[in-house]
């Protein structure tokens, strides 16, 4: 049994689960503790008798320790990332991607544990002085998905930790392995007992406790939009700092003048990596009406080609869906889709392989419009819509006409066209002939509206969420 870690002990829960691999129902990855709401309450405590000691502890310490962890993950990248793609099912070279990413991460706040901002300056006042100084909030609460068991909580542990606050963190039940796994790696640096504490359980009681705790000075979620906003209203009633990642309905342009080539790949990539299960997917395919059927032409074709199978098998090119519920509700928006009209153009089937598994064919429907439920809320699954548009004009006001605003892209071969939707596009995240999907850790991560609320992850504006600003005056 895979224990949860409290006060620097690892513990037992008041439950377990069982971790399976989606690519081969019959492959246990393990037995996982799961902790209920009083052992969250445990946590929380150790979180905030531990704070001080690590906020104090000094930047070089802290700048070692990230950047330790940092080398054991990318020096066990092939190891972690098999278990992850073992256990979430995206393909292996995803997997390690991944995996080297989180590393990359933890590598990059190394460094920024250094580079805290701060400012002296003179006061309007004469012989007066001003220092403006960041420190750490304190206890930081981290929840996050099953859809980047390891990335995500790198890009929030990762700055909490650099910034000089206690964690307690909150991995999604499904994927237990990966978070145990860089527990275990956070736990060998021999950081104060309670600086870093793994709850695995629900969202009814550990993720509860978490939220409403007072003791429990920021939020960092990452889930689904009604989630999300829960977690919000919660929060707002005790006037907690919160910073929430939710969903999107990402899309992606094809004007006339695109490379086909470049604009097939966009879409296979931005749709279709990672079984489409990313809330920066490319689910709208917005296409010109030049280019559209010569478009869905050549994306069909790449589309039967790809090969969906089992994870850790090579040449894979898209893994399972995560699990049968996720598998429902994809098959459910066929049927949705099919209702409004739409046409499957390929795909819609459920696949057979040499394992049991959540096997999905990717999937595209032709003939939409921006009006229909397959366009206007989050599958998250390998689905894809194609809607024709007559020009630039009405591509913009399609792909803007969502109550997201997570990532977009276009291809085009226009510097006009493209400067304008850099420009115009309401999204957090524009991407010009690249997938919408794929990102850098070193720079912000954020949408706009239902996809995102409060300061940016990643690079160095995390530094706006995970610390709070002082201002000091001297007179000598």
């Amino acid at each position: 049994m895979n224990k949860n870690l409290i006060a620097g002990q690892w513990v037992d829960g008041a439950a377990a689960v069982a971790d399976v691999n989606p690519s081969d129902l019959s492959d246990s990855v393990g037995e996982f503790a799961m902790a209920d709401g009083a052992q969250a309450q445990e946590a929380i405590a150790a979180a905030r008798n531990a704070a001080p000691a690590w906020r104090d502890i000094g930047i070089q310490r802290r700048a070692d320790v990230l950047d330790a962890i940092g080398d054991q993950i990318l020096a066990r990248k092939d190891e972690l990332g098999e278990l992850l793609s073992r256990e979430e099912g995206k393909t292996l070279p995803e997997g390690i991607g991944e995996v080297a990413r989180a590393g990359q991460v933890f590598k990059f706040f190394a460094g920024e544990a250094l580079r805290v901002p701060g400012t002296h300056i003179e006061s309007v006042r004469p012989g007066v002085s001003v220092d403006v100084v960041r420190e750490p909030v304190g206890v930081v609460g981290i929840i996050t998905p099953w859809n980047f068991p390891i990335a995500i909580p790198a890009w929030k542990i990762a700055p909490a930790l650099a910034y000089g606050n206690a964690v307690v963190f909150k991995p999604a039940a499904l994927v237990p392995a990966c978070a145990h796994a860089l527990a275990s790696i956070i736990e060998s640096m021999n950081l104060p007992d309670g600086v870093f504490n793994l709850v695995v359980g629900s969202g009814g009681s550990v993720g509860e406790a978490i939220v409403t705790s007072p003791d429990v000075d920021a939020i960092s979620f990452t889930g689904s939009v009604a989630t999300g906003r829960a977690v919000l209203v919660k929060t707002a009633e005790r006037q907690a700092r919160v910073q929430l990642e939710m969903g999107g309905k990402n899309p992606l342009i094809v004007l006339d003048d695109a490379d086909l080539d470049t604009a097939v790949d966009c879409a296979i990539n931005g749709a279709f990596f990672s079984t489409g299960q990313r809330c920066t997917a490319s689910s709208r395919l917005i296409v010109t009406a030049g280019i559209h059927d010569q478009f869905v032409a050549a994306l069909i074709e790449r589309m039967e080609a790809m090969v969906v199978d089992h994870a850790l098998k090579p040449g894979t090119q898209m893994g399972p869906v995560i699990d049968e519920t996720q598998l429902e509700q994809d098959f459910a928006y066929l049927e949705i889709g099919r209702s409004e009209g739409a046409t499957i153009a390929t795909g819609g089937k459920q696949l057979d392989r040499d394992t049991k598994g959540y096997y999905m064919a990717p999937t595209l429907f032709t003939e939409t419009n921006n009006a229909m439920r397959i366009n206007r809320e989050e599958i998250f699954g390998p689905i894809a819509a194609v809607i024709r548009v007559r020009d630039y004009d009405e591509a913009l006001a399609v792909a803007n006409d969502t109550e997201f605003g997570l990532s977009s892209g276009i291809c085009t071969t226009s510097l006009k066209y493209s400067s304008h939707y850099k420009r115009y596009s309401k999204a957090g995240m524009v991407m010009v002939n690249l997938p919408t999907a794929g990102v850098d850790y070193h720079v912000p991560f954020g949408g706009r509206r239902a996809s995102s609320f409060g300061p940016r992850e990643q690079g160095r504006a995390a530094v706006e969420f995970y610390t709070t600003t002082k201002t000091a005056y001297v007179s000598p």
